[in-house]
């Protein structure tokens, strides 16, 4: 058997022999969000410890646990702290959440981060819907033997962010009247913040956002056939558009700041893409 494919095996038995709920929409929760599943109808959590090689997140402020219950009646199941690609771990698992999430039965990944603006129209505390991304500066979590138990070797990547979900979260945003800016995401290795001079790359080569997750989980979601939206919190201007130097603690204190609209805003969709579904 593949060895990622068997690892995410165990991973699942692992879940199943502890868990026994359908989700319907897997939702990972970015910097900010990270106390959202203390607000849903819980009815089981799972530390990552206790799944049985599963990739453990060392992310300040990131709980590291799933959360399974109810968002006003929906069956979802949440990550509290997703596992970077900085940490030192594999690209294979970094995704595996994912994929776990997408065999225990959800349909839907909604994405969630907190991003650096690059667009000159942005400001600290946007949200932005993602439309697409830019992948191209990390590896493939696709890369080496294919699963054929998920999907096609060779998967088409022209709609991760499926234009009908788009919909959904841009009418949601308008009924709630929070402002919802759109565009590009591009992924980076991280941790390391980018100077201003690969901002001005990334600019010119059409991102709007950048950060350092997202990216390669949607890649993997849609390689399995799930569909995909994702929102980022845009945590603060990317280097060079302002004069202070760039901190974790900003990115943290601007998602806090917001937390209140984006959990309106993360609810409100979640019950909206349950309907369109």
């Amino acid at each position: 058997m593949n060895p990622v494919y068997e690892k995410l095996t165990r991973c699942y038995e692992s879940v199943r022999a502890k868990i026994d709920f359908q989700p319907e929409i897997a939702l990972i929760l970015g910097s900010g969000l990270g106390d959202y599943g203390e607000s849903i109808q819980v009815e089981a959590t799972l530390d990552y410890h206790e799944i049985e090689g599963f990739p453990v997140s060392t992310v300040p402020g990131h709980k590291g646990r799933f959360i399974f219950g109810y968002v006003n009646g929906v069956p979802v199941v949440c990550m509290q702290g997703r596992v970077h690609y900085y940490e030192g771990y594999p690209v294979t698992d970094v995704v595996l959440p994912t994929r776990l999430m997408g065999m225990l039965g959800a349909k839907v990944l909604f994405l969630t981060n907190a991003a650096g603006g690059v667009n000159v129209d942005f400001s600290a505390g946007d949200f932005m819907l993602i439309t697409d991304q830019i992948a191209s500066f990390v590896p493939s979590p696709l890369i080496g033997a294919n699963i054929d138990e998920l999907g096609l070797r060779f998967p088409d990547m022209s709609q991760i962010y499926k234009k009908e979900l788009q919909e959904v979260l841009r009418s949601t945003a308008k009924e709630l009247g929070i402002r919802l800016q759109e565009g590009v995401y591009m992924q980076l290795t991280g941790p390391n913040f980018e100077s201003p001079a690969e901002i001005r790359m990334y600019r010119t080569l059409g991102a709007d956002a950048v950060g350092m997750s997202t990216a390669v989980e949607a890649m993997a979601a849609n390689h399995m056939g799930m569909k995909v939206c994702g929102i980022s919190c845009i945590s603060n201007l990317a280097a060079g558009m302002k004069e202070d130097p760039l901190t974790h603690e900003e990115v943290q204190e601007t998602a806090d700041r917001v937390a209140g609209e984006f959990k309106r805003l993360i609810t409100a969709s979640i019950e909206n893409i349950h309907k369109a579904l």
